[in-house]
């Protein structure tokens, strides 16, 4: 009966040290535990944007994202002035 009531306090000691201290929760789930993703640099306003969210523009054969049309239009226009 004792060893009964040890592990029971043992395991319940464990449950209680694993949610203070956070062992085993390196993943946790979100909400929206959707498609994460990639985030991108605007090379004009140094704006970090997620990639399905830019605006594509390809520049001397180089692919470019952008926040706006507006930084789009800049840069292409430093670019090629």
């Amino acid at each position: 009966m004792r060893l009964l009531i040890f592990a029971a306090l043992a395991y319940l000691l464990y449950r209680v040290f694993r949610h203070y201290f956070g062992f085993g929760d390196k993943i946790r789930k979100t909400e929206n535990s959707g498609v994460i993703d990639e985030m991108v640099k605007d090379p004009f306003c140094d704006t970090y944007i997620p990639v399905r969210d830019a605006k594509r523009r390809v520049i001397n054969g180089r692919e470019y994202f952008f926040c706006s049309e507006a930084c789009a239009d800049k840069f292409q226009k430093e670019k090629e002035g």
